[in-house]
């Protein structure tokens, strides 16, 4: 692999870390009061899961993106799977301080289904330019479909 692919996947990484780290602050603001004082439903993963999965996933993300980056930023192809990427990034970002920021599930959810979408269609992008890139973005796909399912239920029983 050359040293500018590994650049490319390499600052990919931490900008997606980035975005996590910007999540985590909104979450920490109510993740030991507000969020304590919730009705969970039964398949609620424990607290201390919540790190080290998403820690992985922004991890295969940036892995992702820079896959696709390193096929060259000139290619429409690669330029329009790494603007959706980025837009999904943004509502990744925005669930976080929807939920745990303003305190609001609900809002939480459209933001979730919409981010939902948007990974679906860089998915679709993705497996256009590189087809490893894509199947690395499944595993974070599977988990925010179950974070709705999760969100969904908080939203609903309180």
């Amino acid at each position: 692999m050359k040293k500018s692919n590994i650049l490319k996947i390499s600052i990919a990484i931490a900008i997606c870390l980035g975005i996590g780290f910007v999540g985590s602050m909104a979450t920490q603001t109510s993740v030991d009061t507000w969020f304590t004082t919730l009705e969970k439903p039964g398949f609620n993963p424990p607290s201390w899961l919540f790190a080290p999965v998403w820690t992985l996933l922004y991890i295969l993300m940036g892995v992702a993106a820079g896959l696709v980056w390193s096929r060259g930023f000139h290619h429409v192809w690669v330029k329009t799977a790494l603007y959706h990427f980025g837009f999904q990034l943004v509502l990744n970002a925005s669930w976080s301080i929807a939920f745990f920021g303003y305190q609001s599930p609900l809002l939480a959810l459209f933001i979730i289904i919409a981010l939902i979408v948007l990974v679906w269609i860089t998915y679709k992008w993705f497996k256009i330019v590189n087809k490893l890139a894509a199947y690395l973005l499944i595993p974070y796909l599977i988990w925010i479909i179950f974070a709705a399912a999760l969100n969904f239920e908080i939203w609903r029983l309180n």
